[in-house]
């Protein structure tokens, strides 16, 4: 009788821990965390290989405009910086939003916008930096479905030319891009938690933590 119980509760524990392994990827699949392709960026260009006399960067805060408060436009600001260094294609000099101000008398600027008078010579003589990069939020849609956008630009510091430019909106509503976070939060560790890749189409700066460094990946190679 208590062998028969043993392989009857076996058999259920058997039986739970395979709905379990089944449980994952069928929730996985209703939130649109599909195995399909990942995002691929198309509205970008840039010279086919970063030139040999940018190694320092100023990087701007970024520019929320009527777009994003600023608390919202500040809080993508490190997250910026994480993607940008994680490409190591350049040494990056961060202007803080502070900084910013001081020096220029403004926190943040537009790309598309009028610059101050000398602001490019400044910049480099300031800060030592051979080029710069201005970021815009285009799109920034905190509720669901998310959508972020950017517009980026480096541009040299001596002769103000552009080297590289990004202009692209991401939404979770896109099945790329939620493909995007399922690789993002899942790499290294194919057994990482799903509640973090969920939580990252619900979450503005976890999902532009995805969007930016999809962006930042299209950077000219070194």
């Amino acid at each position: 009788m208590a062998l028969r119980s043993l392989l009857c509760l076996g058999a259920v524990t058997a039986v739970l821990v395979m709905a379990g392994c089944n449980s994952v990827p069928k929730i996985a699949e209703r939130a649109g965390l599909d195995q399909g392709a990942n995002y691929q960026p198309v509205n970008f260009r840039g010279e086919s290989r970063l030139p040999v006399d940018i190694r320092r960067v100023a990087l701007l805060p970024i520019y929320g405009g009527v777009v994003a408060g600023p608390e919202s436009a500040s809080a993508l600001d490190p997250v910026l910086l994480t993607a940008l260094q994680q490409q190591n294609r350049f040494e990056v000099v961060v202007i803080s939003r502070a900084d910013c101000h001081r020096v220029f008398g403004a926190e943040e600027f537009s790309s598309v916008a009028a610059l101050p008078a000398g602001f490019l010579e400044k910049l480099a003589q300031v800060y030592a930096v051979d080029a710069v990069i201005f970021t815009d939020l285009t799109v920034y849609r905190a509720y669901r479905p998310l959508s972020v956008g950017f517009r980026s630009k480096l541009a040299s510091t001596r002769d103000v030319r552009l080297v590289w430019a990004f202009d692209e909106v991401f939404s979770a509503d896109d099945q790329r891009m939620r493909n995007s976070v399922r690789s993002y939060y899942q790499r290294g560790d194919r057994n990482a938690p799903f509640d973090a890749m969920q939580a990252a189409l619900q979450s503005p700066l976890r999902f532009g933590a995805v969007a930016v460094e999809i962006m930042c990946r299209t950077l000219p190679p070194r």
